[in-house]
């Protein structure tokens, strides 16, 4: 479930007006005229007056039910389409859950007029990217293309909405049905934590709530399910009276009216669809329930069942659980994180439209018993209860939220998701200013009084999740059982459906033609360089009154590769850059930024240190005086720093249950090696970590922290001279005089082998293959290996993805990549797949990566010039992405034409070129697999592939020698390596994933940033 703020605050002077009932807030409509020729009526016109900050839009409704709202935004060549269907996994019933989703995947299948392939085609093949995501209540589609496409976006929409079924097939079903096994399996069965929310939601609901099974619904259903069964769901729930299209960007709203009556005009309209009310649960006792899992830390979680979203209490349940768990600042972090109690502690009030949940999570520390921890929980709701609110408590709420709200309306697609979500829940896509004055009229007396109604006394959902390594007592024992004694089943909805096709007096087989090519421009930008060495690069950016800084401080990991028994030190020094300043400890720090609605953030990494820093432009001054005391005078106190590292160990121990990073860490030392520091994860090992000191964090900093390994950028509502005027502190940071370490890698493998770890249970096999193959340059070999992985591997519809996971249906997503930096770096495919494809899985990529070798299509090279050539319309849209440009500019020391070059590199390339690039770069014969799975379920058929097989355990120890080909030898035959150079342990720290659900898979742009790409 994801939490929807629908709140929109004001530019500049934020909460200057008067509060207003929600009828005066919301903006009198133009006077709806009469319907068009077609019928297609305006609902109403909302404008952008002076001091009043909406986000523009008309509202029109086509006879057929359909609503549309068109919102305008010329800022960026794009266009962003959104399609929402009002229906969820709420609309299934008991034995047939999973099915919105499940449809969702359908949804890509193909249709009558557009069929398999060709949505990707068309979007992906045009630069563009698409999407879908289902939740409880709604499911919607999006693209994101340039503004040349729009009128076959709205096509392809429209043909899956009116076209679909006579397109959906058996053999196309049965794939989609292994593919969300596989989501199931990453997701959840095979992700710590993974059943988190599934526990929480059959005990908090009744029997047959809708809300008393997950989204990704229970595999048993979907093996009773059939084609058929997917119709009948369709036709009940995916009429145009039961959606939303919105459209928004590059665009004019007479074009898509038209275009729209053209396109969606003539599907009919499908049964009537009402809301749904139902009331929340009521708990007459604590539910007690607990599972184990494959955890390192026992977590207890209580649930308060509250109110549904849009609720008029919502605001003040969410500045609750600000209050008790929202940051350093929080009553949970001084009662539990500070004082060491727990790993991580924080509440969070998520909502739905038929009810919302207050939440408080803490994990315990290994071997620490949960009944304590819930004490300490409830010992903090009733602390709150006495200490009240403050006033301090509202500033933060309240300047937090105003931030995180300007922010999500940089972009296109985050307007219209917002205007797409708030019509589809409330009928009034502009609900923000009913958000906006329950916000401002926010008092500390609300925050006290939903305390009192939800949360005193009340009962709650307490579960216990325990480590099955090592056995933990629960908070309390089980106390709760389903009971099905007052389950009325609903009424069938599902009667009498029938199929009736649109007619059309057009050829709608007929792809529409694009228009011309968008003309993009990269962000116009300026540069200054300080006497202290420090590069300085910016791009004024007026659409939203924000700034974003990020300053890279290079070095990061690689600077431990002349100490290596001090990995993890570069993680340790930037984590304790964040526990304040010698003016502040970490809790003021926090409290200051809040208050601002700003956020400075340390992170490690591999090649850098980065310092990113977030901030409307009035608070900006304040920001970076905070910024001052937290880069340049760091508190580096005892008792935080004892407290970091024991967080920074339990994370490194906590890494052998969670497949991927086993995988990653194997798989990186064995890529480079005893000699190199790339073969130790960045947060060190348990042995390296335990050694480390203040002293040794002091000193780090004192060396490597310095303005001549370092470059800024900033992009937001600032322009060049106002900001660098309030820089005098970073002119003034000393000089290092510093070179940079060069790397150590090991050569490359002299055949290719397997190495193998088990994870016993595990209901998926983590795969990664590859070798260290090249450093970043732009327009060079790398760059040409870039585009020619682009089809291998890097997007959704390159042919490992469409092998693996739409032909064969082994794994949620395959990929493959080259990741350099200024460093050599790998190129890699990688899959997590189902335990018992796991041969099968390895025999496809090999194939896939030989048969690349041997040249590609004139089709696939039309479809990579199109796609990336122009996915610029995209690149530079938000501030983020902005920032991200101009600070590869710095790192790799380009100019900004290079984007010209590359462009001049695409549009001459040859499949020869292509072809020549593969067989360089694609050693199918010389590189490392990594399995990480169930031995009992893989191991026996992975013999058979014809590859030596070396044997390891979690911590990157050899178990055995390499089993030659076609050979056996028992895993309990522990025996020195024979072959190659011994592996170190790898470990390295990570944060855990549970309850976030990942809505797209990634790709990497070819500098290794992450882009946005294909759907669940």
């Amino acid at each position: 479930m994801h939490k929807h703020f629908l709140l929109l605050l004001g530019f500049g002077a934020v909460l200057a007006t008067a509060p207003a009932t929600a009828q005066q807030q919301k903006p009198a409509a133009a006077p709806a005229p009469a319907a068009s020729a077609t019928g297609t009526r305006l609902v109403e016109k909302v404008t952008r007056k002076p001091g009043e900050l909406v986000i523009p839009y008309e509202k029109y409704l086509l006879p057929n039910g359909l609503t549309l709202i068109v919102t305008e935004d010329h800022s960026d060549p794009l266009v962003h389409v959104d399609v929402t269907y009002h229906v969820g996994s709420a609309r299934e019933q008991i034995g047939k859950s999973g099915f919105a989703h499940f449809f969702e995947h359908m949804m890509f299948e193909g249709s009558d007029h557009a069929p398999q392939g060709m949505f990707d085609k068309v979007i992906i093949g045009s630069g563009g990217t698409n999407n879908g995501s289902t939740n409880r209540d709604r499911t919607n589609y999006y693209e994101t293309i340039p503004n040349n496409q729009l009128e076959r976006a709205l096509w392809l929409e429209a043909d899956r909405m009116g076209f679909l079924l006579d397109a959906v097939t058996q053999p196309r079903f049965e794939v989609q049905r292994a593919t969300v096994k596989n989501e199931r399996g990453q997701n959840y069965d095979n992700r710590p934590y993974g059943l988190v929310s599934e526990y929480v939601a059959k005990t908090l609901y009744p029997y047959g709530h809708p809300y008393s099974w997950l989204t990704i619904g229970y595999l048993e259903d979907l093996d009773r399910s059939d084609v058929n069964d997917l119709k009948q769901f369709f036709l009940r729930w995916y009429g145009p009276n039961n959606a939303t299209l919105t459209v928004g960007g590059d665009v004019k709203p007479a074009e898509v009216v038209a275009l729209a009556e053209k396109y969606f005009g003539s599907i009919q309209r499908g049964p009537a669809v009402q809301n749904m009310k139902l009331p929340e649960p009521k708990l007459s006792q604590d539910r007690y329930v607990s599972y184990q899992d494959n955890v390192r830390f026992p977590l207890v979680q209580m649930v308060f069942p509250t109110v549904p979203q849009n609720h008029p209490d919502e605001t003040a349940l969410d500045a609750l659980a600000e209050i008790i768990g929202g940051g350093k600042n929080s009553l949970l972090y001084k009662n539990l994180i500070k004082p060491q109690k727990a790993v991580t502690a924080v509440a969070y009030h998520p909502t739905a439209e038929l009810g919302g949940e207050f939440t408080l999570a803490a994990r315990a520390f290994p071997g620490k018993g949960l009944d304590s921890l819930e004490i300490r929980l409830r010992q903090t709701l009733t602390e709150f209860e006495k200490r009240g609110v403050k006033d301090e408590d509202l500033q933060r709420f309240k300047a937090s939220r105003e931030a995180d709200l300007v922010s999500s309306l940089s972009s296109v697609s985050g307007k219209v998701s917002r205007l797409a979500a708030n019509q589809t829940y409330t009928g009034n896509p502009n609900y923000i200013t009913v958000e906006l004055q329950r916000l401002r009229a926010l008092t500390k007396a609300d925050v006290q009084r939903v305390y009192g109604q939800y949360i005193k006394g009340k009962k709650a959902v307490v579960l216990s999740v325990l480590p099955k390594a090592a056995p933990t007592q629960p908070a309390r024992p089980d106390n709760f059982s389903i009971s099905k004694a007052d389950y009325k089943a609903p009424a069938d909805e599902y009667k009498g459906l029938t199929y009736v096709k649109a007619k059309d007096t057009f050829d709608r087989s007929k792809l529409p033609g694009a228009g011309a090519n968008p003309v993009v421009k990269v962000p116009a930008l300026w540069q200054e360089q300080f006497q202290n060495g420090l590069r300085v690069m910016g791009s004024r950016n007026p659409e939203v009154p924000t700034v974003n800084m990020l300053l890279t401080i290079r070095g990061g990991h690689r600077l431990e590769q002349a100490n290596p028994g001090k990995a993890g030190l570069a993680a340790l020094t930037a984590t304790m850059l964040n526990e304040g300043s010698q003016k502040y400890t970490g809790e003021q720090l926090a409290d200051a930024l809040d208050r601002l609605g700003s956020s400075i953030t340390v992170t490690p990494g591999p090649d850098n240190t980065s310092v990113s820093v977030q901030s409307l432009t009035k608070n900006l001054p304040a920001t970076l005086a905070l910024l001052e005391e937290q880069l340049l005078h760091p508190r580096f106190d005892a008792a935080d720093f004892a407290r970091v590292k024991k967080q920074a160990l339990e994370a490194i121990a906590n890494q052998s249950t969670q497949p991927t990073v086993i995988a990653n860490n194997t798989y990186n030392a064995l890529l480079y090696g005893p000699g190199d520091i790339m073969s130790v994860p960045v947060g060190g090992t348990t042995s390296t970590m335990q050694s480390l000191t203040l002293d040794d964090v002091k000193q780090f900093y004192q060396q490597y922290y310095g303005p001549d390994l370092s470059h800024l950028v900033i992009v937001g509502d600032v322009d060049q001279k106002d900001v660098v005027s309030k820089l005098g502190f970073l002119k003034n940071w000393g000089r290092k005089g510093l070179t940079l370490p060069a790397g150590n890698p090991n050569p490359q493998p002299d055949k290719t082998r397997i190495y193998f770890v088990n994870k016993p249970d595990a209901a998926q096999s983590e795969i990664r293959i590859g070798y260290l193959a090249l450093p970043y340059d732009a327009t060079g070999e790398y760059y040409r290996a870039y585009l020619a992985n682009y089809l291998l591997g890097g997007e959704f519809t390159s042919r490992i993805n469409r092998n693996l996971r739409e032909e064969k249906g082994y794994t949620y997503g395959a990929y493959s990549g080259f990741r350099g930096s200024r460093y050599v770096g790998p190129f890699t495919a990688q899959a997590g797949v189902r335990a018992d494809a796991t041969t099968a899985s390895l025999v496809e990529f090999e194939k896939e990566l030989k048969n690349f070798t041997t040249g590609i299509s004139d089709d696939e090279l039309q479809t990579l010039k199109t796609s990336v050539g122009q996915s610029d319309a995209l690149k530079y849209e938000t501030g983020q992405q902005k920032a991200a440009f101009l600070a590869r500019l710095l790192e790799y020391d380009l100019t900004p034409d290079f984007v010209q070059q590359q462009n001049a590199i695409l549009q001459s390339l040859k499949k020869e070129d292509v072809q020549a690039t593969a067989q360089k770069y694609l050693p199918v014969d010389k590189m490392y697999i990594v399995v990480v799975g169930d031995r009992n379920k893989v191991f026996p058929d992975i013999t058979t592939l014809g590859y030596d097989i070396v044997e390891m355990d979690a911590e990157g120890n050899r178990l055995t020698k390499a089993i030659p080909a076609a050979g056996t030898v028992s895993a309990t035959a522990a025996a020195p390596a024979a072959e190659g150079q011994d592996v170190k342990k790898a470990k390295s720290k990570t944060k855990d994933e549970d309850g976030r659900k990942a809505k797209r898979k990634l790709k990497k742009d070819e500098d290794g940033t992450k882009v946005k790409e294909k759907a669940e």
